[in-house]
């Protein structure tokens, strides 16, 4: 039966029972305190977790008990890692040799590598997942000792660690991490986590050999992949704080230190890139912050990553695509390389197919949502509270205005189905209804239609 599953559908099935399996965990009496926790609010937690969102409609700290803290930070790093590169692990720990299909599904999921790389591919994501999360929870765990028992200090900061590599923003602490707004160590060592688990394994492994290079003096420079990730990467974490500072003047920065505020700017600007924590009230954001966010979250991270969005490549091959119709030039070309066709169509595809979800799901929570009649204001107000909440549910980001626990168990499941698609791919769930093969290979005669 599992043999006849495309990859797309393996993928879409892995997750799905996942998800399923850590709802069933998290209803138990030993994972929640006081009463059991129903399975509309245990699917989300699961998949908020799976989907590494970061989205909760009950506080973490309070609401579960240190197992079930526990299930969702293994959730988080199944969802993280993905459940294939688990898998394979598993096969290589066996002595096993991986067979075609777990290539090819390790190779979907991060790059189109040469197969016989998988397996070196997968120890070296687990060796530098595990190395960067180990020296961020050992910065944590210095930090917040002095504050708590070392017990407690040391599970704050594996917890926070894990969570932020892995883009996922779960934190048991009641604020996120508002009370250590100024905090640079805090702040610094959250966004070096974030930005590590956002920039692409293969990107990291790149940066790695790159420097190990230029230290024994080879010459040979980053591939495109690298140069436009990184080049996205900083436009985006910058260009929004810049934004972010000046919009959030009358608000939530009206009385902060310039420095306090510039480095709340940059965190949020980083962590809005689909890691979901805040040191910052988003709920008492200025419209124009909360559309710089919404546009943040909306591209997300970079390909084979722990983020989702629609990923920066896909905006920088949308950019350059608009830029060279504008300039009247024949072909795309970026840092002296011509992109193909088929990039230039995939990067068109996921934005446009992301758009088109977007707007579905919008129009469907806005009439479950609305349950009486509201004064027009209001209304208004709370559509803008809906397309930040999707927005963030489908990128796999977790911000919230403070709405998620209000909706109805209708409005959640929207919501699951948003973090689901967002975190295998919008392609990928449209590609798991597609036949497994096509019925024929032909072409019908060109005509011509006027656009524009």
């Amino acid at each position: 039966m599992l043999k006849r599953l495309t990859p797309p559908q393996l993928i879409v099935i892995s997750f799905a029972s996942i998800i399923l399996l850590g709802s069933l965990m998290l209803m138990q009496p030993l994972a929640v305190n006081g009463a059991p926790l129903k399975f509309v609010d245990a699917l989300f937690t699961s998949a908020s977790a799976v989907c590494v969102t970061g989205l909760v409609v009950v506080d973490t700290g309070s609401r579960f008990t240190l197992l079930g803290q526990w299930i969702i930070l293994v959730l988080i790093q199944l969802g993280g890692l993905g459940i294939m590169t688990f898998s394979v692990v598993f096969i290589l720990l066996l002595g096993k040799k991986l067979a075609f299909r777990e290539k090819i599904l390790i190779s979907d999921t991060f790059s189109h590598l040469p197969v016989d790389n998988i397996a070196s591919l997968v120890k070296q994501i687990f060796f530098f997942t595990f190395a960067i999360e180990s020296v961020g929870a050992l910065l944590l765990f210095c930090r917040w000792l002095p504050e708590h028992a070392w017990s407690h200090a040391l599970y704050l900061a594996v917890f926070h660690a894990i969570s932020a590599f892995c883009n996922a923003g779960f934190s048991p602490l009641p604020d996120s991490l508002m009370g250590y707004r100024s905090d640079i160590l805090v702040n610094l060592t959250v966004m070096m986590l974030i930005i590590s688990g956002g920039l692409g394994f293969l990107v990291i492994m790149e940066l790695r050999y790159y420097f190990l290079r230029r230290f024994q003096r080879s010459r040979r420079s980053l591939s495109l992949h690298t140069k436009l990730v990184l080049t996205v990467t900083l436009l985006l974490i910058f260009g929004g704080a810049g934004l972010l500072y000046f919009t959030e003047q009358f608000h939530t920065l009206q009385q902060v230190p310039v420095g306090e505020g510039l480095l709340a700017a940059v965190f949020q600007s980083v962590t809005a890139r689909t890691a979901g924590f805040n040191t910052l009230d988003i709920g008492a954001f200025g419209n124009a912050s909360l559309l710089v966010l919404i546009c943040l979250m909306f591209v997300g991270a970079s390909p084979g990553s722990c983020g989702g969005g629609v990923k920066t490549t896909a905006l920088g091959v949308f950019a350059m695509m608009m830029w060279t119709r504008m300039t009247g030039k024949e072909h795309v070309s970026l840092y002296g390389r011509t992109l193909p066709r088929n990039t230039i169509f995939s990067a068109f595809s996921i934005i446009t197919t992301a758009g088109l979800i977007l707007v579905l799901f919008l129009l469907v929570l806005s009439i479950s949502e609305a349950s009486s009649p509201l004064p027009l204001a209001v209304e208004r107000g709370r559509f803008l509270n809906l397309l930040f909440e999707e927005v963030s549910a489908f990128a796999t980001v977790g911000l919230s205005t403070g709405i998620t626990s209000s909706l109805s168990a209708f409005g959640k499941c929207m919501i699951v189905m948003l973090m689901f698609i967002g975190r295998v791919g919008p392609l990928t769930a449209v590609l798991f209804f597609a036949r497994r093969r096509p019925r024929g290979n032909f072409q019908y005669a060109e005509e011509q239609v006027m656009i524009g």
